[in-house]
């Protein structure tokens, strides 16, 4: 089946009905207290939160960006209300101030949308902005938290908007369309699915299905504007969906969703040049099961790939300071098409949001063998397609 026509397909059908990080984990960190734990004295209250992406349009669909709050020993999940106002938030990301998340709009009209958020649950959108292209997929914060980078999945395009003193976001201040190379096969244009920065903060790296290419961009920090530097292409058809480096910045992985290969690229954060490796299975045997991201653990020791064909979380030993994937197993997910996971922010806890199962799955993670141990029973979660966990923090009394 034509992959970008299939996808075409599955969106039109969406957007027919539409109306229209906090820091990372921190290996070694101290165990947090669970979300229940009360307020001691004067010492503010910290609870453990999530955000979660849906697509508000399709059958079954959420009502906008979901919120829950999890407990962080036993990762039981209870739900929280709503955030309405936003069409399709396909994918979230955290301002590094934890004040704001960011949704894409994934829609033919396609719009980025900014959320300011309060510790007592009065969270406020503060406006969207377009993206100037179709179908907009993901979006990252650029780490200064001044800029928000994001990729239009079917207009083939990245796409920079500024980030105002509260939060919310300006006009863009570029957009960089993917005309070169030509598609590969089975694609009928360019398709940007990822937009992120290098650990260095030095370059920008924008992954593209359509093409089998990752591009190399600086970004100029003073006008907002994106300038190429490189281009790595992937072998034909492979189809590459999301891009994670390694702790240590000189290695990332790839997963490409078309050809249900993991590539190990190398990385140099002087010229900003990926070099990508040759391609290795992810243990789901023959056929495509659309593996549709990896995930590395704080130590660099392990890292784990979903899988949303195969339904499961593919677990890697990662050797060589990074260069190395060595595959160990699969573990089933518990759920249908998990289309992202993440992990809590001490990185105990893994997240899986399974899009047709409609549910989030939980597993602890075993910090010396990198093993994967469900948590309990699947949390209920509208089409769900983006899971973000936080913690958030509230003033003393509250």
């Amino acid at each position: 089946m034509n992959h970008a026509t299939s996808r075409r397909a599955v969106l039109g059908a969406l957007f027919a009905g539409a109306a229209l990080t906090v820091a990372p984990a921190v290996p070694g960190s101290p165990r947090p207290a669970p979300d229940s734990a009360p307020t001691v004295g004067s010492r503010p209250r910290t609870t453990w939160q999530l955000l979660l992406g849906t697509y508000t349009s399709a059958e079954g669909g959420g009502k906008g960006i979901g919120t829950a709050s999890y407990d962080a020993i036993t990762g039981a999940i209870s739900a929280g209300p709503a955030i309405t106002g936003v069409d399709n938030p396909s994918y979230l990301a955290m301002h590094p101030s934890g004040a704001t998340v960011y949704a894409v709009d994934e829609q033919d009209r396609g719009g980025v949308t900014a959320v300011a958020l309060s510790p007592d649950g009065g969270h406020r959108v503060l406006g969207t902005r377009s993206t100037g292209g179709a179908g907009p997929t993901h979006l990252s914060v650029h780490p200064t938290g001044r800029w928000l980078l994001t990729a239009n999945y079917t207009s083939g395009s990245v796409v920079v908007h500024p980030i105002r003193g509260d939060g919310s976001l300006g006009e863009r201040t570029d957009l960089v369309a993917h005309t070169a190379p030509p598609p590969g096969p089975g694609q009928d244009g360019p398709h940007a699915h990822q937009i992120v920065t290098t650990p260095d903060g030095d370059h920008i790296l924008a992954v593209d299905l359509g093409n089998d290419s990752v591009y190399t961009y600086r970004l100029d920090e003073n006008r907002g504007t994106l300038d190429q530097v490189s281009c790595a292409a992937l072998r034909p058809g492979a189809g590459p969906r999301h891009i994670t480096f390694h702790p240590g910045g000189r290695f990332a992985y790839l997963a490409c969703e078309v050809d249900n290969t993991a590539v190990v690229c190398g990385y140099d954060p002087a010229t900003g040049i990926l070099s990508p490796g040759a391609p290795q299975p992810t243990g789901t045997g023959a056929g495509t099961s659309y593996p549709a991201q990896f995930l590395v653990t704080g130590d660099g020791r392990f890292a784990y790939l979903a899988n949303r064909g195969h339904n499961s979380l593919t677990r890697y030993a990662v050797e060589d300071d990074g260069a190395v994937l060595r595959l160990l197993d699969t573990v089933p997910v518990g759920g249908d098409f998990p289309r992202q996971i993440a992990f809590s922010p001490d990185g105990k806890l893994l997240f899986a949001a399974n899009q047709r199962s409609s549910t989030v799955t939980v597993f602890r993670v075993d910090a010396r063998s990198g093993g994967l141990t469900r948590t309990g029973d699947a949390f209920p979660a509208p089409v769900a397609v983006c899971v973000l966990p936080y913690r958030s923090t509230s003033p003393a009394g509250d």
